[in-house]
């Protein structure tokens, strides 16, 4: 009860939308898209305002939503997202033509894990966020992070997975597998040597790598 309180004051705290980000979480909700949670990517909006980057990497584009959120604290960013799915990649071009950003925001569609030579040649990222199919985390970091230049960010979203990755373990329900699956990146991720993890628990969890210099 303490955390929903928590949690219930935290969004009363977060700053008012337009009318496409209304509707984009409307339509995700109504058909049962996973975007990040409100308090969620305001911390990584946050995160982006003290980093600017120039070049952003997404694996998971969905409907474009974190896409576009992202640019709000960061308008001079490039993004380049991935997305496999082909109606969620028609529904991400159409919310990024409505917001007027197609020349921000650069959709690629294919599997994240099929076509990292198209993405690496429109490279190197300053940050890379991760959200996408929760079982191939530790493939998509370690496709992807090589792109990722010194000193630069990977955020990974979803590291806590609605409390699963810590819950019972004698649980063995789906989404406690799928948790147990987290977990184990979890604990591979903060092992990395050339990067510095922090794990957050904000939103449904969110995951902080820097990659160190060498």
């Amino acid at each position: 009860m303490k955390d929903d309180y928590v949690t219930n004051y935290l969004q009363s705290t977060l700053p008012d939308k337009n009318d496409l980000i209304i509707e984009m979480e409307a339509f995700a909700k109504k058909h049962q898209v996973p975007i990040m949670e409100p308090i969620s990517i305001e911390f990584v909006k946050q995160i982006l305002r003290i980093k600017q980057p120039k070049r952003i990497l997404e694996i998971g584009t969905a409907i474009g939503y974190s896409a576009l959120r992202m640019l709000e604290a960061s308008p001079e960013s490039h993004i380049v997202t991935v997305e496999r799915d082909s109606d969620r990649y028609q529904e991400a071009i159409t919310n990024i033509h409505r917001a007027n950003k197609k020349e921000r925001i650069d959709v690629i569609f294919g599997d994240a894990l099929e076509i990292s030579d198209e993405v690496e040649a429109k490279g190197p990222y300053d940050v890379l966020f991760i959200d996408a199919a929760k079982g191939q985390y530790q493939k998509f970091f370690t496709l992807y992070e090589k792109f990722v230049l010194n000193g630069g960010l990977v955020i990974t979203d979803n590291v806590l997975f609605k409390g699963y990755v810590a819950s019972n373990p004698d649980d063995n329900s789906r989404m406690k597998k799928i948790g147990n699956k987290i977990r184990g990146f979890n604990n591979w991720l903060i092992q990395q040597p050339n990067f510095d993890t922090s794990i957050f628990p904000i939103g449904d969890g969110v995951a902080l790598s820097v990659k160190k210099d060498k």
